[in-house]
C-alpha cells in the first residue's frame, strides 16, 4: 500500500526560535506556527480560528531560522507529520508535530522581525556572513527586472 506524508503551512511564528545543537553537532530548533482560518458559519457570521502547530527544523534550516526568524515572522513551511510518543506517570502520551523539509521566509524587509539583517541572504539558500553579503546582487523584489520582465510595470498598478 502506498503512503504519502506532506504538510504545507503558512502562518506566523509565536515566539523567537531557540537554536541548539545535539551531540553530533547538528542544529535543531522548535517553533510554533499560528495558522489562521477564517470561515463563515451557517448563520452568516465570520469566525476566525487559530491552530497552533509545533514545527521542528534541522540542520542549516534551523540555523537560518535562528538567525533571521523572530516572533511574528510569516513563514511557509513544507514538511511531513511525525507522531511523538512517550510515557509520563504511567500514561501513554502522544503529539503530532511537523518536521520541516523546507522553509520560506515571507513578507518584506522589516515585516515580522528579521533581526535587522538582509532577508534575501537566507531566502537565496546558504547564508553568508554579513561581510560577504553582496549588496549589488539582485533582490527578490527586483526579480522581474532581473529576469527580463517588464521594468516599471509597478507604476501601472492602480493601488
Amino acid at each position: 500500500m502506498a503512503s504519502y506524508n506532506k504538510v504545507i503551512l503558512m502562518g506566523n511564528v509565536t515566539r523567537d526560535p531557540e537554536l541548539r545543537y545535539i551531540a553530533n553537532g547538528t542544529a535543531v530548533t522548535d517553533i510554533t506556527l499560528a495558522v489562521n482560518d477564517r470561515r463563515k458559519t451557517a448563520s452568516g457570521e465570520w469566525v476566525e480560528e487559530t491552530t497552533f502547530v509545533d514545527v521542528t527544523l534541522w540542520g542549516r534550516t534551523a540555523e537560518i531560522a535562528g538567525e533571521y526568524v523572530t516572533k511574528g515572522s510569516p513563514l511557509l513551511i513544507d514538511g511531513r507529520l511525525k507522531l511523538d510518543t512517550w510515557e509520563k506517570d504511567g500514561k501513554k502520551m502522544s503529539k503530532l508535530r511537523v518536521v520541516c523539509d523546507r522553509m520560506q521566509l515571507l513578507g518584506g524587509r522589516g515585516e515580522g522581525g528579521g533581526k535587522g539583517k538582509p532577508r534575501t541572504a537566507a531566502a537565496r539558500g546558504p547564508a553568508r556572513s554579513e561581510d560577504s553579503y553582496d549588496q549589488s546582487a539582485p533582490d527578490y523584489d527586483d526579480a522581474p527586472a532581473a529576469q527580463g520582465g517588464p521594468v516599471g510595470a509597478e507604476d501601472d498598478i492602480p493601488f
